[in-house]
C-alpha cells in the first residue's frame, strides 16, 4: 500500500491527459490540485521530506532554492504536474483579518467587497497597468526546466477576467453598479485586462514542458454566478474563449478553476469556450457527482473532494468518502481526484495525505 510522500514517484503526463481526454479509463484516477497553500508546502518539504526550507525572497538564489522545494514536494506527492501562478500584480484593496489556521503566518487578506481603485475614467487612465511585456519570466523558466521526467508545467499568471475587475479593480458592489452606470467603462477595463493576461500568456508559449493553461476565475457561488449570466457572457467568457482557443493551437489544455454553481453558463463554457475540464466543486450547491452524472462525458471532472470534509472529518470516515467519490466519477475516465477547491492551511496534513493515499491506492 502506498504512503505519501512517495519514495520513487511515477509522473505520466501523457496518461494524465488521455484521461482527462476520455481516452483511457485507468485503474486509478490521477491527482489534481489548484495549489497546495504555501503554509502546506513549507510543512511537507521540512518536516516529511527533511528538506532545507527557504522562504522566497527578492534574490534570486532563495527563490530558486524555493522553487526547487516547491517542485519536490508535487513530485513525491504523486502529481504529474506542477501548476505555477504569478507575474502579473493588478494592485487593488483588501481587508486584512488574524488568521487562525494551524499553519498560518499570521493573517490573511479579503477581497474588497465595496469599491476598488477604478470607479471613473480619469482612475482608469491613471491605474498602474501592469505591462505583461516587462513581466520577469525567470520563475516560469527555472520552473520549466528543472521539472522531474514525466511531469508536465501548468501555468497562470493571475487571477481570471472576472475576477480582477470584479475583486481587484472595482470592487464587487460598485461593478454591480457600473454595469448599469458606465457600461463603457466596464467594458474598457474587462477589455484591457483581457489583453494583458492574454499578452502574459503568449509570452510562455514555447517552454519545455508546458502541457497547458489552468486558469483560475470564480465566476459563482453556491445558487449561482456572482453576476447575470448575459453580463459574465459579455465581458469574461469571450476572453476565456480565445485564451482557450490559443492553448488548442498550441495541442495545450485549457483548464478551468472556477467555483460556484455555474449551471448556466456550463454550456457556454464546455461548447463555446471549450474548457477540457472543470475545477472546483462543494456538496452544497455544486457537487461533484451531479456535474459527472450531467457532463462527465464532455469535458474533465477535477478535484472534487468537499473542503468541509476533507477539514473536519475524522481520517477513516474520510477514506471512505473518497472512495465513494472515486467510484462514482471514474467511471468512463475524465476525472482526476483532488480537494474542492485547494489544499488551504486549515485542511490538516493527515487528512491530505489520506485523501491522496486514498487515490494512489484505488483499483477500480
Amino acid at each position: 500500500m502506498l504512503k505519501v510522500p512517495l519514495v520513487k514517484p511515477k509522473p505520466d503526463i501523457e496518461k494524465f491527459f488521455r484521461v482527462i481526454r476520455g481516452e483511457e479509463t485507468p485503474e486509478r484516477p490521477p491527482l489534481v490540485e489548484l495549489f497546495l497553500n504555501h503554509e502546506i508546502v513549507r510543512e511537507i518539504s521540512r518536516t516529511y521530506l527533511g528538506r532545507n526550507w527557504v522562504e522566497p525572497a527578492a534574490d534570486w538564489e532563495s527563490q530558486s532554492v524555493y522553487l526547487k522545494n516547491w517542485i519536490e514536494v508535487y513530485y513525491r506527492m504523486g502529481y504529474d504536474y506542477v501548476r505555477l501562478s504569478g507575474g502579473l500584480n493588478f494592485p487593488g484593496r483588501s481587508r486584512l483579518s488574524e488568521d487562525n489556521a494551524a499553519l498560518s503566518d499570521g493573517t490573511r487578506s479579503w477581497a474588497e467587497e465595496g469599491k476598488g481603485p477604478i470607479s471613473t475614467w480619469q482612475e482608469f487612465e491613471n491605474y498602474p497597468w501592469p505591462d505583461p511585456g516587462q513581466a520577469d519570466l525567470r520563475e516560469y523558466e527555472f520552473a520549466a526546466n528543472n521539472l522531474p521526467e514525466g511531469m508536465g508545467l501548468f501555468v497562470c499568471p493571475a487571477s481570471g477576467f472576472l475576477e480582477i475587475p470584479l475583486d481587484t479593480l472595482f470592487g464587487y458592489q460598485n461593478l454591480c453598479y457600473l454595469i448599469y452606470d458606465n457600461p463603457e467603462l466596464v467594458a474598457a477595463v474587462f477589455d484591457k485586462v483581457g489583453k494583458i493576461v492574454y499578452a502574459f500568456y503568449e509570452r510562455l508559449l514555447g517552454l519545455p514542458n508546458l502541457c497547458g493553461f489552468f486558469q483560475g476565475d470564480d465566476m459563482g457561488y453556491k445558487t449561482g454566478t456572482l453576476i447575470a449570466p448575459d453580463e459574465i457572457r459579455k465581458y469574461a467568457l469571450p476572453w476565456h474563449k480565445k485564451l482557450a482557443g490559443l492553448a488548442h493551437q498550441q495541442k495545450l489544455a485549457y483548464l478551468l478553476h472556477s467555483c460556484g454553481n455555474l449551471e448556466q453558463i456550463v454550456e457556454d463554457l464546455i461548447e463555446d469556450v471549450k474548457i477540457d475540464g472543470r475545477h472546483s466543486f462543494e456538496d452544497e450547491g455544486n457537487p461533484v457527482v451531479d456535474f459527472k452524472r450531467k457532463y462527465g462525458n464532455r469535458t474533465a471532472v477535477l478535484g472534487g473532494i468537499d473542503i468541509d470534509k476533507l477539514c473536519r472529518l475524522p481520517e477513516d470516515a474520510l477514506r471512505i468518502h473518497v472512495r465513494q467519490i472515486i467510484a462514482t466519477c471514474l467511471p468512463g475516465g475524465r476525472f482526476a481526484l483532488g480537494s474542492g477547491n485547494s489544499v488551504a492551511n486549515y485542511v490538516p496534513i493527515s487528512n491530505y495525505f489520506a485523501m491522496v493515499e486514498e487515490g494512489l491506492n484505488f483499483r477500480g
